[in-house]
């Protein structure tokens, strides 16, 4: 075991934009880190790779903005959402004359944003990459360090203060910690394939909730050059009750009446490939005696949108925060730690419980086609919701049933 002359503050296992975020802010609190990741970067990592306004927020403060800005992907003006009917609207993300919310967002594959990301954390911090944590080091219940092993080395124990639970949906941390909770209902089930080719193709993404995809839906992302990240997502709860093939269903989706005409001669560059999504449609327990979870092991992605990188980030931001203020404090138990829940939960609580009623409405085909109805014809309609989609609504009209019949019948 590497001694306690040794110790590290934090040791944050995984890789991913929540794991680097973290690594970022701990240096910027004078953290002393390690992180580990069990993959060789760059690896792709299935995912729909939009880049939310909240991400763009976190990476001008990370002074990482004009990096991004120069990967290879798609800059975001418009958002569009098609309904059951495909009747659709768009949202202008950065739009000087009629909006009063303006934002920015990003369409990059995971491959090369979290290759960036972790180069970055490598500036600043000790990084392993092809490093496997394969269990935690545990001291009368609390968690004190992991059991890691190197690709071609021995297995080692390293000793922690605090470790971080940045490893995904099957995170490894929240396993050994009885954390884990894949809850049918509360995970989605996705599935994504790149393709080139597709026609009308352009500065957009696009949230297709059709019958066809009824609850789920469907998205086409355009991700740098002539290529787009497509996909479709649904609750496992859904899947298994309707016995759905999500592979099957995508080639439908692509042949149905409405997008045959843009797929005739785009040309699939792989395979579909599926995941989980954890989804924050529940509070998940995220803490204990000396070990937080972050982003997807903490299941913080938005239940209407599934877009879960820039609530990764957040998380990863204020789970340094919190280490820094428990190393001064000297004090890493689960009450003490409870203030990361708490904090994280005032950012992103009420933009999660209103994307789980949006979620909801969307199961109704009745209602999501007179939502997305109005919304077509009524500009103060599409404001509201993007205020919604980039986080500027303020929280106690969010939680204002009054707000939600604003949305149906201004």
């Amino acid at each position: 075991m590497r001694t306690n002359d040794n110790m590290y503050d934090v040791i944050i296992v995984g890789g991913g934009p929540a794991g680097t975020t973290a690594a970022l802010y701990a240096h910027r609190h004078g953290l002393r880190t390690l992180l580990v990741d069990k993959a060789a970067f760059p690896r792709d990592k299935v995912c729909g790779d939009a880049l939310s306004g909240k991400c763009v927020r976190v990476m001008r403060d990370l002074d990482l903005l004009d990096g991004v800005k120069d990967l290879d992907g798609t800059f975001i003006r418009r958002i569009i959402f098609s309904g059951p009917k495909h009747t659709d609207f768009e949202l202008q993300l950065n739009n000087e004359s009629s909006s009063s919310y303006k934002t920015q967002g990003f369409v990059i594959p995971r491959r090369t944003f979290d290759d960036f990301l972790l180069t970055e954390a490598k500036k600043v911090t000790q990084v392993m990459d092809e490093y496997s944590a394969v269990d935690l080091l545990m001291d009368n219940g609390r968690v004190v360090g992991i059991k890691g092993k190197p690709k071609d080395g021995p297995q080692e124990e390293i000793q922690a203060r605090l470790v971080f639970g940045a490893d995904g949906p099957n995170s490894i941390v929240a396993r050994k910690t009885g954390l884990y909770n894949m809850d049918m209902k509360h995970t989605a089930v996705a599935i994504r394939c790149y393709y080139e080719g597709i026609k009308d193709l352009t500065d957009q993404i696009e949230l297709h909730y059709i019958k066809e995809m009824n609850p789920g839906y469907f998205w086409i992302f355009p991700a740098g050059g002539d290529r787009a990240n497509i996909g479709l997502a649904l609750t496992k709860e859904d899947v298994k009750k309707e016995k759905k093939n999500l592979v099957r269903l995508l080639d439908v989706v692509i042949r149905s009446d409405h997008f045959r005409e843009r797929f005739a001669n785009a040309k699939r560059l792989e395979r579909p490939v599926g995941w989980n999504l954890p989804l924050g449609s529940i509070h998940r327990h995220n803490h204990g005696d000396g070990f937080l979870l972050l982003g997807d092991a903490a299941g913080l992605i938005d239940p209407f949108t599934g877009e879960g990188i820039g609530n990764a980030m957040v998380s990863g931001m204020v789970a340094a925060e919190i280490a820094a203020e428990a190393k001064v404090a000297d004090d890493h138990t689960s009450e003490f730690l409870g203030q990361y829940d708490k904090r994280l939960w005032q950012r992103i609580g009420s933009e999660l419980r209103v994307s789980t009623k949006l979620q909801r409405l969307a199961r109704s085909r009745f209602l999501l086609n007179f939502v997305i109805d109005r919304a077509s014809r009524n500009e103060e309609i599409r404001n509201t919701m993007l205020g919604m989609v980039v986080n500027e609504i303020p929280k106690k009209q969010l939680s204002n049933p009054l707000f939600y019949l604003k949305i149906l019948f201004a």
